[in-house]
């Protein structure tokens, strides 16, 4: 199994449908896509600074932003399955079906996920990786990707969030952080989960 994380950020490139219908295509019983917040994380990031509210009420607002992001994904491609229970999600892949996690509130809280920015959709993934057992988590990012940056690297350059790469020292998760462009990894680790 494999977790495509396509990030917010992918809103703004025609890409987008691209890597949705590879996933339905190529993917079914095989991959969970998880939504970034996009630009409806961005505003709650705006409004926050504006009206001071605490990260808690912020952090229930980007889930909420990643519930958007899901179903806009649903809207751009009819054949997804939007699944927002992780026990829900595994029975959805043995049906054949290329899931997209819509993660409740609850659920997160549950975990005792912490309610920061330093925790994004990014950590999302990987922790959903980690309760899924999944063989791979790929990051689709829109920015320019240095082929030798260790994550540590990329979440000193704000590609990945601050919390992502201490929360995949301590899981056995692999990863790969990819450019938007580059939608033949997910065809070349499908063949490989085979």
């Amino acid at each position: 199994m494999i977790i495509l994380k396509l990030g917010g950020s992918l809103l703004s490139s025609q890409i987008l449908p691209q890597w949705l219908h590879l996933a339905v295509k190529e993917g079914k019983g095989n991959v969970v896509i998880v939504p970034g917040g996009g630009v409806f994380a961005d505003q709650v990031r705006s409004t926050q600074k504006i009206w001071q509210y605490d990260d808690q009420t912020a952090h229930y607002m980007a889930i909420l932003a990643m519930q958007q992001m899901a179903l806009l994904f649903k809207g751009l491609c009819s054949d997804l399955c939007l699944v927002n229970q992780v026990e829900a999600i595994r029975p959805a892949l043995y049906q054949k079906k290329t899931v997209v996690w819509s993660p409740l509130a609850i659920e997160l809280d549950d975990a005792n996920i912490k309610a920061s920015w330093d925790v994004t959709s990014d950590t999302l993934a990987a922790w959903l990786a980690v309760q899924l057992f999944a063989d791979q988590l790929i990051l689709v990012k829109s920015a320019q990707l240095s082929e030798n940056a260790t994550l540590q690297q990329l979440s000193e350059q704000a590609i990945v969030d601050q919390a992502f790469a201490d929360f995949v020292q301590h899981n056995p998760i692999t990863v790969n952080c990819v450019n938007l462009c580059h939608t033949s990894v997910l065809s070349a680790s499908l063949k490989k989960n085979v």
